[in-house]
């Protein structure tokens, strides 16, 4: 997606402090055109790294995917590793041949899933905590970071929600605010350049908004529609 068109539309959604309802009419993308098209689709890359949630990573893809083909090509959705190509085995054995490594430059959106943040040692997001090259890169990207559930603590550990508005897990809230967020009890906290969701299954919700701020709610209600699924809890916009 052409680099200010999708600052733009970042910009958009700064432009009212509060929560709306899901669902409910937002000053986004909705308001107006739709910030991508099939001629300038917005690029979504998600993260998968062993231990990763199913539901956390499986979630936006559908719910991406749904709008990109319902769009006629206005999202696309990429899974990426953190490095080289390779397969992947989620939280509950679930293995993933993922082809293409993370390229911040062929991205407008990174999808940072959770898993396995109670596991200290074993696989999931606390190895990519630990991973300092990894949260060095992180940092320093220019996109729209979006963490679902402890995903979000990966986003923390590279410092991009220190004195920003944002939600995460029920169990990992206490660590979030720790670690110098403003921690907000909505389903998906929207802070401009970081959006993030609560646990598990915002996954949904979160990927729905996502729809609704870049390509308008008309597309997001269509896809809700396909997958019998009511978007559930608050979008908290700064």
């Amino acid at each position: 997606m052409e680099r200010r068109t999708f600052l733009r539309a970042s910009a958009l959604s700064a432009g009212g402090l509060g929560a709306v309802a899901a669902g409910a009419p937002a000053a986004s993308a909705a308001a107006g055109a739709p910030a991508a098209s099939a001629a300038d689709p917005l690029r979504v890359q998600v993260l998968l790294f062993d231990g990763v949630e199913e539901q956390d990573w499986v979630a936006p893809v559908e719910v991406l995917g749904l709008a990109g083909r319902a769009s006629g090509g206005a999202v696309t959705t990429t899974l990426v590793t953190t490095g080289r190509p390779g397969a992947v085995t989620c939280n509950f054995g679930t293995r993933v041949e993922v082809a293409q490594g993370w390229s911040p430059r062929e991205a407008d959106v990174l999808v940072v899933p959770g898993g396995g943040y109670a596991n200290q040692t074993g696989p999931g997001v606390r190895r990519l905590m630990a991973d300092q090259g990894f949260l060095r890169r992180l940092a320093g990207t220019d996109l729209l970071h979006v963490g679902i559930c402890t995903g979000v603590m990966v986003l923390s550990a590279a410092g991009l929600t220190r004195g920003r508005n944002a939600t995460t897990h029920t169990n990992a809230r206490a660590d979030l605010a720790t670690q110098g967020a403003t921690v907000v009890n909505a389903r998906v906290v929207d802070d401009g350049d970081l959006v993030t969701g609560g646990g598990v299954t915002s996954g949904l919700d979160v990927a729905l908004w996502l729809v609704e701020r870049f390509l308008g709610a008309q597309l997001a209600n269509r896809v809700e529609t396909i997958l019998e699924y009511e978007r559930r809890g608050t979008v908290w916009r700064a």
